[in-house]
């Protein structure tokens, strides 16, 4: 492994360490000044002040849960529509709720609508940055793991050796190789297909196909003969 190759994953992980904390501080803040702004309005409408506090976890605390609930079901390819649900009601609540209390605690002279329109600003920026949040710390399959899923997909294919092992008496029908590969060429420059496509047509594996491709200069004594 070359010293560039080595350095482009530690330069992936950096960024994505950056990235995660940049969104950390923004959801902090954002959710200090929804968090305020709706405990201040909860006081206002008749909660006890010891209580108050408890009004604001509840609303944008279900944004954060039902974010991270989108997410991890997404990626286990379950059902999402009941978090996005709970996701976008606490969305609506906090953004009216902040947009009230701007209004009714705004200086005379500000604009309603203007008041309204900065309160709305931190639980929507909530919102967004808890799900960017969870998406980056969501870990990424390794190469090697990819491959293997790749190679489980294909490996119910038949391989063009699996012939050796039919009986005798069945009579298996026999392509000749340089018929075989001039139809794969066809289908990959004419056709545009890809190798998986044309090794299920060809009934072999996509690594067979993969070296009918390979240029001569790189083939092995093995491999062209």
């Amino acid at each position: 492994m070359s010293a560039i190759e080595a350095a482009a994953p530690r330069g992936r992980r950096l960024a994505v360490v950056t990235a995660i904390t940049g969104t950390v501080f923004i959801a902090a803040g954002a959710f200090w000044l929804s968090f305020t702004a709706l405990a201040d309005l909860a006081r206002r409408s008749g909660i006890d002040a010891g209580q108050a506090w408890a009004w604001p976890l509840i609303v944008d605390g279900i944004i954060v849960v039902a974010t991270v609930a989108v997410v991890a079901l997404a990626s286990q390819r379950r059902p999402t529509w009941y978090p996005w649900t709970l996701l976008a009601a606490g969305a609506v609540v906090s953004v009216t709720a902040n947009a009230i209390h701007a209004i009714i605690a705004a200086d005379a002279d500000v604009p309603p609508v203007l008041a309204a329109s900065v309160a709305a600003i931190p639980p929507l920026v909530l919102l967004s940055i808890t799900h960017l949040t969870v998406i980056l710390t969501r870990p990424v399959p390794e190469p090697a793991t990819r491959a293997r899923e790749e190679d489980m997909t294909v490996s119910a294919m038949p391989d063009e050796t699996a012939t050796a092992n039919v009986p005798a008496e069945v009579e298996v029908p026999v392509v000749p190789l340089r018929e075989r590969r001039a139809e794969a060429a066809q289908l990959r420059n004419v056709e545009g297909w890809s190798n998986k496509r044309i090794a299920r047509h060809l009934g072999v594996h996509p690594s067979t196909v993969g070296r009918w491709f390979t240029p001569p200069n790189t083939e092995t004594k093995e491999e062209a003969l």
